[in-house]
């Protein structure tokens, strides 16, 4: 599979890397094309580098980790990503005291508004860069959740295969206004790294837990809640 990173930080050096790793075709983009040709020599894995319109040409999946702009602000011929998929990983700025307002339109859905003919899906938003050093064995050991939304189905399952490839245990958390939930859920996963002190290695992983063999407690009882 081709893919495309745009920005060249830590999220998108890591992921592009493990992906090349995987024997797919990776290309770094950046603002400054001479970055995006550094981040290729470090992987040492045959991996491209240039800039972010070229990265997009490239692809056929983008993984999109530059916080706080548009592909209409950020690429020459943005319309070069129709029917492609996007992989938005980003969370909002972190607010004093973590005092973060209600998601009332997600930061996917603001991509998606962007560039209504590519298909966007949410994904790798819930854990600290350190956790992919550790992909993709021993991380398959914790079953690591990844929580992928998107409206196109294909372009959700395509994600998680992608997920799963390099150690993650991929969540389907359906249709892309859940990417609200999702990028609260990694909003909380920054409080209990940073302002709990738990470091970067703490993130999340989905249980499904056995039936109870007995119901001692009274079982489920009918109500209003679903």
């Amino acid at each position: 599979m081709k893919i495309g990173i745009i920005g060249s930080g830590n999220m998108g050096r890591s992921l592009g890397i493990l992906w090349a790793e995987q024997g797919h075709q990776v290309f770094f983009g950046s603002r400054d094309a001479e970055k995006g040709k550094a981040v290729a020599e470090f992987a040492e894995l045959g991996t491209q580098g240039g800039s972010n319109d070229q990265a997009v040409a490239f692809a056929d999946v983008i993984l999109w980790t530059v916080r706080g702009m548009m592909p209409t602000q950020l690429l020459s011929h943005p319309e070069a990503l129709n029917g492609k998929i996007i992989i938005d990983c980003n969370n909002q700025e972190i607010p004093e005291g973590f005092a973060y307002p209600a998601i009332v339109e997600s930061l996917a859905e603001k991509l998606a508004k962007d560039v209504p003919n590519a298909r966007v899906v949410k994904a790798f938003n819930t854990m600290a860069q350190e956790v992919f050093e550790l992909a993709p064995e021993p991380l398959r050991d914790y079953g690591v959740s990844v929580f992928v939304a998107a409206d196109d189905e294909q372009a959700r399952k395509t994600v998680m295969q992608l997920a799963e490839e390099i150690g993650f245990l991929p969540i389907d958390t359906g249709t892309l206004r859940n990417a609200r939930l999702v990028e609260g859920l990694g909003d909380f996963i920054r409080l209990i790294i940073i302002g709990q002190e738990q470091g970067a290695y703490a993130t999340i992983c989905v249980n499904i837990l056995p039936a109870a063999q007995e119901q001692r407690l009274g079982g489920r009882q009918a109500s209003s809640l679903k």
